[in-house]
């Protein structure tokens, strides 16, 4: 069945690949959307997913870019403009995870995980506001950070340095971006174990299913609810909401070092 256009455009960082961005690209698309499907490596899977939407009537678009290069992000935003004519909303998802004992994580570990999941983020989400600061209706924003930056677990340092900067970056842009344009929001989600990992093994799953309060994990549609909130609730910014099954507050014997989401 064809979807019906509310003339809003969106870009989902990260949703190439058949990950969580992924699927927000498609609850977006399900609500109205124009999609501005970003993609690093994912060429294939991107175009794979472009051509689904066309065939649905979607309006929909892949850019590559490399969220670490200010002049891919420059360039990517510059091609959406063009192509769509207006940015109503960004959801950043684009982010890398690697599992490394501390012993073994260098200065470049650190430099690679920061360069990707804060700058990226940074250089996005700054683009995307300044751009929504200068449209009348504003936009939003919706940031991706980690549910396990309050209780990290092992081997993970350097990614969770990166992921940490991201409450702050969120607060700072969306008092920034305000102040240019009160119809401008920045907000956070910090997924739990919201999509399980293809290569993850039953016990790996029962585990992360066990890591929660509400016994349930593989539920991407959590995170996609949270981001309708964000986008259609304008009178909340600058803030940072778990969606993680209360794996925030939660702390059973094993804890999972598999990839959140």
């Amino acid at each position: 069945m064809e979807r019906r256009s509310n003339g809003r455009v969106a870009l989902v960082t990260g949703s190439g690949r058949r990950r969580v961005g992924n699927r927000i690209a498609g609850w977006l698309a399900d609500r109205g959307y124009s999609i501005a499907l970003h993609y690093h490596s994912s060429a294939e899977a991107a175009e794979e997913c472009v051509e689904a939407m066309r065939s649905a009537g979607v309006d929909c678009e892949a850019l590559k870019a490399d969220v670490a290069q200010e002049s891919d992000v420059e360039a990517m935003f510059a091609a959406v403009m063009k192509r769509f004519g207006r940015l109503d909303a960004l959801v950043t998802t684009a982010s890398i995870w690697e599992t490394k004992l501390l012993e073994d994580v260098t200065a470049d570990d650190v430099r690679r995980n920061f360069d990707v999941n804060a700058l990226g983020t940074f250089l996005c989400a700054r683009r995307a506001g300044l751009i929504m600061t200068r449209q009348p209706e504003g936009g939003a924003i919706v940031t991706i950070g980690d549910w396990a930056i309050e209780r990290p677990y092992l081997d993970h340092s350097a990614y969770f340095l990166s992921k940490g900067a991201i409450p702050t970056l969120t607060r700072s842009l969306a008092v920034e971006l305000a102040h240019r344009n009160p119809k401008v929001r920045v907000n956070c989600i910090h997924p739990g174990p919201v999509m399980f990992p293809s290569q993850a093994s039953e016990e790996e799953r029962r585990e992360m299913v066990e890591s929660t309060l509400v016994k349930q994990a593989n539920c991407p549609e959590s995170v996609c609810r949270a981001v309708d909130f964000f986008l259609e609730n304008d009178f909340v910014t600058g803030v940072c909401l778990a969606v993680d099954g209360g794996r925030t507050i939660f702390a059973p014997e094993s804890i999972s070092r598999t990839r959140p989401i």
